[in-house]
Formats: C-alpha cells, sequence, structure tokens
C-alpha cells in the first residue's frame, strides 16, 4: 500500500492523477445534469436509451481506429484535438440553456459527438499510465487512476446535485467544460512527443491491423476478460444509467436523492479501488474479475426486488465496489498480458466491450424498461447477468496461464 501511494508524490504520476481528477469530476457533473434534464424537458426511458446508445456506439466502429492511433500517432495530438472537441459539447448546452433553445435531441446530438470523439482518443488516455511509470508499477498505478475516478465520482454528482439545486444544469455543464482545460494541458506536457515505433510493426493498413485484432481477440485469456467486461457493461451499467428513473419513479424522489444514489456509486468504487492497492502486484487477477462481476450482477437483481428508499444508497455503494473491482481488475491484467506493441488496440478492445457493451445495453434496457417497467427490465438484465458470468467464469477460470501475468523484469 505504501508503495503504491507513493506513486502519487511522483512529479509525472501525480500530476496526472490531479489533472484527471478535476477533469472526472466535471464528466460526472454533467452525467448527473444531462439524464435529469432530459427528464425534465419530457423525455422517456427509450430516449434515454437512445442517449447512452448514442454516446457508446461510436465505439462499436471507431474504438479500434483510436486504438491504432494511440499505437502508432502523437498521442499528444490525439487527446488535444478530440479531447478540445468534446469540450465544446457541455459549452453549446451552457449556451443553449441560457437562450431556452435545448431539447431532447439537441441533448443526444451532443452524447454522439462526445461519442465519436471518446472513441478515438480513449485508447491514447488509456495508455498513458503504462507510458509514465514503469512496469511493475502499472497494477497500483491503475488502482490508483481507479481511485481518483471514483472519487471524482462521488465529489462530481456532489457538486451537481448543488448546483442543479441553486443555479440549474447551466452551472452543471459549464463545470464540465472548464475541467477539461487542465487535463489537456497536463497531457500534453506528461506525454512524450513521439514514441518510436516497434521494428516489429508493418506499415498501418487493413491487414495489419486484422491481424493484430484477431491476435487479442483469439488469446483464451484476454477473449475471457473481455466477455466479463462486456457482459458488465451490457446488463449491468445501465443499473447507473437508469438510476434518474429508478429513483423518480419507484420511489418519487428528487435530483438531490438522485445525485446521492450516484454519489453512493463512486464512494463504494472508491473503497474498490483504494483496496486494489493493497493486492500483491504479482496477483492473477482473474478471480478477482470473475467473482466481483457475478457479485454485480447479483446487486443489480436485489436493486430490482428492493422495496425501501434507505436500502438504495446502499446496495448502489456494493454496486459500485464490484463493477470497479471487476473493471479495474480486467484493465490491469489486458494492459499487462497485451504485447507492448499491441497495447493501445488491446486497450481499444477493452474500451469496446465496456462503451459498445453499454450503448447496446442501453438501448435494450430503455427498450424493455418501455415494456416492463423499471424493476422489471433490471431484474431482468440481473438474471441473465448472472448466467452469462457463471458460465464464462467457469471456463476462464479453470484455464491457467501460461505464465505469470505480471511480467519479470527480465521480460520487461
Amino acid at each position: 500500500m505504501r508503495q503504491s501511494l507513493a506513486l502519487l508524490f511522483t512529479r509525472r504520476f501525480g500530476t496526472f492523477w490531479f489533472a484527471s481528477l478535476l477533469a472526472n469530476i466535471g464528466t460526472w457533473a454533467q452525467q448527473v445534469a444531462q439524464p435529469w434534464l432530459m427528464l425534465s424537458l419530457g423525455a422517456s426511458s427509450v430516449l434515454l436509451g437512445v442517449d447512452s446508445f448514442a454516446a457508446g456506439a461510436p465505439a462499436l466502429l471507431l474504438t479500434f481506429v483510436g486504438g491504432t492511433l494511440a499505437d502508432r500517432s502523437d498521442r499528444r495530438r490525439v487527446i488535444a484535438i478530440f479531447q478540445s472537441i468534446q469540450m465544446l459539447c457541455p459549452l453549446l448546452l451552457v449556451a443553449l440553456l441560457i437562450v431556452g433553445k435545448v431539447s431532447p435531441w439537441i441533448v443526444i446530438a451532443t452524447s454522439l459527438v462526445v461519442g465519436v470523439t471518446d472513441a478515438m482518443s480513449m485508447p491514447s488516455f488509456q495508455t498513458i499510465v503504462s507510458s509514465i511509470v514503469d512496469k511493475n508499477q502499472l497494477a497500483s498505478a491503475l488502482s490508483l487512476n481507479a481511485t481518483q475516478f471514483n472519487l471524482s465520482r462521488i465529489l462530481g454528482p456532489a457538486i451537481a446535485g448543488v448546483l442543479m439545486v441553486s443555479v440549474g444544469a447551466t452551472g452543471a455543464f459549464a463545470v464540465s467544460a472548464a475541467s477539461y482545460v487542465p487535463f489537456i494541458l497536463v497531457a500534453l506536457w506528461i506525454l512524450p512527443r513521439s514514441l518510436p515505433r516497434p521494428v516489429e510493426s508493418p506499415p498501418l493498413d487493413r491487414g495489419s491491423a486484422m491481424q493484430a485484432l484477431r491476435h487479442v481477440a483469439g488469446d483464451r485469456e484476454l477473449r475471457g476478460a473481455l466477455i466479463t467486461v462486456f457482459v458488465t457493461s451490457t446488463l449491468c451499467t445501465p443499473l447507473l444509467t437508469f438510476s434518474p428513473i429508478l429513483v423518480r419513479d419507484a420511489f418519487a424522489g428528487n435530483v438531490a436523492h438522485f445525485s446521492g444514489v450516484v454519489t453512493a456509486f463512486g464512494l463504494g468504487g472508491l473503497v474498490a479501488a483504494a483496496g486494489l492497492l493493497a493486492v500483491d502486484a504479482r496477483s492473477d487477477r482473474r478471480p478477482i474479475a470473475a467473482w466481483f462481476s457475478l457479485a454485480f450482477a447479483a446487486i443489480v437483481v436485489l436493486v430490482a426486488l428492493n422495496p425501501w428508499a434507505w436500502g438504495l444508497p446502499v446496495l448502489f455503494t456494493l454496486a459500485g465496489l464490484a463493477m470497479t473491482a471487476g473493471n479495474v481488475s480486467v484493465n490491469a491484467f489486458i494492459q499487462i498480458a497485451a504485447p507492448p506493441s499491441l497495447r493501445g488496440r488491446s486497450i481499444s478492445l477493452y474500451m469496446l466491450a465496456m462503451r459498445g457493451g453499454l450503448s447496446i445495453g442501453g438501448l435494450l434496457t430503455g427498450l424493455s424498461m418501455n415494456w416492463l417497467g423499471v424493476r422489471h427490465a433490471l431484474l431482468l438484465n440481473g438474471v441473465l447477468a448472472l448466467a452469462l458470468q457463471a458460465a464464462n467464469a467457469h471456463g476462464w477460470l479453470q484455464h491457467r496461464p501460461a505464465a505469470n501475468p505480471l511480467p519479470e523484469e527480465s521480460r520487461a
């Protein structure tokens, strides 16, 4: 634990950690303001699902392209360009809210732009940590990164709740826009201007891209990890996407209750990320990922059956803990197990499973909520996730890795 925390006091990683915290606080402030704004504009569960699909669907087509950019292009430029474009979306919503011209479909359009820019830039963002820490520190650095992400999940919704009650959604979107600036500047400073192209890497073409895709997706261990993330994102993460509908319809709550539920989710994630710091860096991360992914599915079932308002933040705290422990463990496993020349594209597949699964799950869950209601739709998701995660874990954990997934110094 002490060795892990020491990373925060290094100049490069510590600065990156703090800039990422500010950026994610703004992101989570918007994540609370946006769905509640859509509900206040008369949007249905189907439109919330469409909004989630618009934000995640570009990952289905573009994330692998983003991974190739992360492997072969100047990551500083990739991040600066696409994050700057993304920053314009909350600025546009601030302007439209001021003049009173916003509508659900405009919000969905901005989500589509965010989805495209995320798909193109997130693989570069995800590989920053591996570019600024030693390989034997990577698992700890990823856990610390998850800590700041979940700390922002506490602070962002809390700030959004205050702003929504006092000045409205405009304040939350303004905070989101401002939060991009320090992260872009730090990314430009912290990353090397260029990365040497691996000698064995052929020029970029469709054949080499597909060869890399087959290599990563064809590995039994990596495939099991990606399936775990995809099932979680498709069937379990919509719990958070549709939490405003759950709070409003099942418990007659308001935006303050909604921000409290999201904050509880972040609190659970923070506890999980802090706990992962104490896990031996040489440990096999697959059992952690598999068991906590199963736990997340079970919690979704419990949320669907829970009749008490006080039980909702408790269950969301456990859900945040389970999701973070599972996803961070998968992320660490993939980044360590993938060959260095394919790390960006490996992470792009992780992002594809996560963001693509969330988009598909958001759309399908929105439709099922329209037909079945919020509780029955979540119950169906949870039961399916339990069955699929159990089947995947059986095969994934039975296979013994060919070597320690954490390379020794001689392999670094």
